[in-house]
């Protein structure tokens, strides 16, 4: 059995804003759907034909605000992999994103964060081989 992840669902506080992030990362992404839930709020699908973000209106405040890795139940991050990551990491510095990367030196990959405008973090990736071995080597 095949199995990919086709999108992920976030419920934002901003979707223009969330547009606007993963445009920067992706200029290739259109808006592939966009309509009004049963709830009565908006959402939006961007991405590829293949892949998605799934993004929906919210409608409540919350009490406190996540914070990725700080042992609470959540995502910690999304991540997505890229052919050129060095582009990726320049489109977002210049569109003013602030870069969340810790040191991470690996022969096969080159790996980058970054938080989008409601400060959940985002992993891209590029591969530098095509090896899975290579690819998932954990131990370096």
């Amino acid at each position: 059995m095949n199995v990919r992840l086709e999108h992920a669902n976030i419920c934002v506080n901003s979707i223009e804003a969330m547009i606007d992030f993963l445009k920067a990362v992706c200029p290739e992404f259109k808006i592939r759907g966009e309509g009004v839930s049963q709830t009565g709020k908006r959402w939006v699908h961007v991405g590829t034909d293949d892949t998605y973000i799934a993004l929906q209106q919210a409608f409540v405040k919350s009490e406190s605000k996540f914070e990725p890795y700080s042992g609470e139940p959540g995502v910690n991050h999304l991540a997505y992999e890229v052919d050129d990551v060095e582009s990726v990491q320049a489109r977002l510095l210049k569109a003013g994103y602030r870069e969340s990367t810790v040191p991470n030196s690996h022969p096969h990959r080159k790996r980058i964060y970054f938080y989008d405008p409601e400060g959940n973090d985002w992993e891209f990736v590029q591969y530098l081989s095509q090896v899975p071995s290579e690819r998932n080597d954990y131990k370096l």
